[in-house]
């Protein structure tokens, strides 16, 4: 079936439903950036194969919003589709709401999948619609996706806690002590101590970090799709039993972990006893499922049936970002066992492209499919190597200028000795998971690309050696490495830096360090990324991304005091470097990171 044919399918069955528009988001149930094939809606019906956007489809049009990430794939992927491209945060674009409100008449009905939109996200639809009707719909893919791929499970692992750093028991401990303002870090909620909470988990890192377990479901996160509730007194976990061998079995059960059926865990809410407050961890709850928690309360309630997460963005997920001594080991091993990977990757590149004439080379040219797959023929030699924590972006000359660029097995593009060639890579080890990324020179270069690629080079630097005293959130740190960048009149439009799991999600929240204030405090031992790049369209883009380390600086009578440090050790190409740009302070952290890269 053609695009189009896809799209006068839907449009036939929202017809028969009396329905005027329909708003598909690219997440799953359990709202991961990463999905199982059975939730790719947005790449089969539009061709669009970006991780973050939205479709929205009416009875004669059709648009797909998305961020600056994707504006050139969009654009290439759309084309002759009739789909309207809308480029999110750029002027004059609209957002969902009000290009709904300009197309449909007020009588309309717009619809969404019940277990596809948060609660909060369903009920903001609502009050902003209005008075157009909003509505909660089953999945409507099922009738006319005719090959869609089935949901596999796949065997679960056991995370041993030499290698997790905590049990089970004491991270549920550890979350009570939280939401019952018991922690001395907690934000106290206003529920009386006496009310016993249930703590709804619907993301899959949350719950396999709490558990010390680990799938393979969803590609790149060694995540198993699974749901949680904690009880004071136990965790009820929902997966799929068949995953689970007698050993991990036992351990769960003496640490207080109840296993239930995966599919039983919507009828489990409707159940769930009155006596609870539910509290839904930083609000990630399908609407379907909210409505399944509030079932079973009294009407009128004779008291506040749920309660907002005491924490910004979760508890849980707050707990999970930052790593115990343990998992820091862990991470310091991985980016060991990298620098290795890279090192081979570097010389492979050095002997093969860069140190080749034209005319040898080019007998006999390398993609960058090949270099991909070098790259996992050395990762592979590691037996702790489990995956990859992404998929690979080794991009040449104009490919570069997508931030999210996806290699092609058709037609793969051939690296020329010329310009630059960056590469964002990242693997999953059995004790931790990396994420780095390199511009190297592979030929000539302009003077422009030279002073943009040290621009970079700076920004990243500068937010290397911030200091910083706690209370502080990432969006106040973003500018040290934007400036550089900004001075040569130019900007990314995607966040300087994410955090990273311990052997879970390479883009793990709630931490960032972007323009946009997420309200997440920057905290002791928190791991996350650096990554300012520069994209220029059709021409070349250059990003240099390190791992760092939130640690204790120094604390006086003015508070704590934090600093950064670097976890990656990879070395920085230094020919596109123009050192008159760098400050005195710059060259020598430069210098020093340089010596240690080995």
């Amino acid at each position: 079936m053609t695009i189009q044919e896809k799209i006068k399918e839907l449009r036939a069955l929202l017809e028969e439903e009396e329905i005027s528009a329909l708003i598909i988001p690219s997440t799953d149930n359990h709202f991961g950036e990463y999905i199982p094939d059975y939730y790719k809606v947005i790449p089969w019906l539009s061709g669009f194969s970006g991780t973050d956007s939205t479709l929205v489809v009416t009875t004669d049009k059709v648009a797909l919003w998305t961020d600056s990430r994707y504006f050139i794939q969009a654009e290439a992927q759309l084309k002759d589709t009739g789909i309207i491209l809308m480029k999110m945060k750029v002027a004059g674009t609209p957002s969902i709401v009000s290009w709904l409100k300009k197309v449909l008449p007020e009588d309309a009905i717009v619809a969404m999948d019940e277990d596809l939109f948060s609660y909060q996200e369903y009920s903001s639809y609502v009050d902003a619609l209005y008075p157009i009707n909003t509505t909660l719909i089953e999945d409507p893919f099922d009738k006319i996706w005719k090959d869609r791929p089935s949901i596999e499970f796949k065997p679960v692992r056991l995370l041993p806690e030499d290698v997790s750093g905590e049990s089970i028991a004491s991270k549920h401990k550890r979350l009570y002590d939280k939401l019952y303002g018991l922690d001395e870090d907690a934000t106290l909620g206003s529920l009386a101590a006496e009310l016993p909470i249930a703590y709804i988990i619907s993301s899959c890192d949350e719950i396999m970090w709490l558990c010390n377990l680990r799938g393979n479901d969803i590609e790149f996160n060694p995540l198993a799709l699974s749901y949680a509730v904690a009880l004071p007194d136990k965790i009820c976990l929902f997966l799929n039993l068949d995953s689970l061998d007698a050993r991990i079995e036992s351990y769960l059960y003496e640490q207080n972990v109840v296993i239930y059926p995966y599919d039983e865990f919507t009828s489990f809410l409707n159940k769930l006893d009155r006596k609870y407050v539910r509290m839904f961890s930083g609000n990630r709850i399908t609407a379907k499922n909210y409505f399944a928690a509030m079932e079973n309360i009294y009407n009128p309630p004779v008291f506040q049936p749920l309660e907002a997460d005491v924490t910004v963005r979760g508890t849980l997920a707050s707990m999970k970002s930052i790593k115990n001594k343990v998992e820091l080991e862990g991470f310091v091993k991985a980016y060991a066992e990298d620098t290795k990977v890279w090192n081979k990757l570097m010389n492979f590149i050095e002997d093969n492209i860069i140190n080749k004439s034209e005319e040898e080379y080019y007998q006999s040219p390398i993609t960058e499919i090949d270099l991909a797959n070098k790259l996992i023929e050395f990762r592979r030699e590691c037996p702790d190597y489990i995956s990859e924590s992404f998929s690979p972006i080794v991009a040449w000359g104009e490919n570069a200028a997508l931030p999210h660029y996806e290699l092609r097995e058709e037609n793969p593009t051939v690296i020329r000795k010329e310009g630059f060639l960056l590469m964002d890579l990242g693997a999953q080890y059995s004790y931790g998971t990396t994420d780095t990324t390199r511009t190297i020179a592979v030929g000539d270069f302009t003077d422009e690309m030279r002073d943009d690629y040290t621009a970079v080079l700076k920004g990243m630097i500068d937010l290397s050696m911030a200091k910083f005293v706690h209370g502080m959130r990432g969006a106040s740190l973003d500018i040290l490495a934007r400036e550089p960048i900004i001075k040569r009149e130019k900007i990314y439009r995607h966040g300087t830096s994410h955090g990273i799991g311990h052997f879970l999600n390479v883009h793990e929240g709630p931490v960032s360090i972007r323009m946009e204030d997420n309200g997440v405090l920057l905290e002791e031992n928190m791991v996350l990324s650096n990554e300012p790049g520069i994209y220029i369209d059709g021409k070349y883009g250059i990003r240099s991304e390190n791992t760092l380390l939130s640690k204790l600086w120094t604390k006086n009578d003015f508070g704590a005091f934090y600093k950064f440090e670097t976890l990656t050790r990879v070395k920085f190409d230094e020919k596109p470097i123009n050192f008159s740009m760098l400050t005195k302070e710059e060259h020598d952290w430069l210098e020093d990171y340089q010596s240690k890269c080995r």
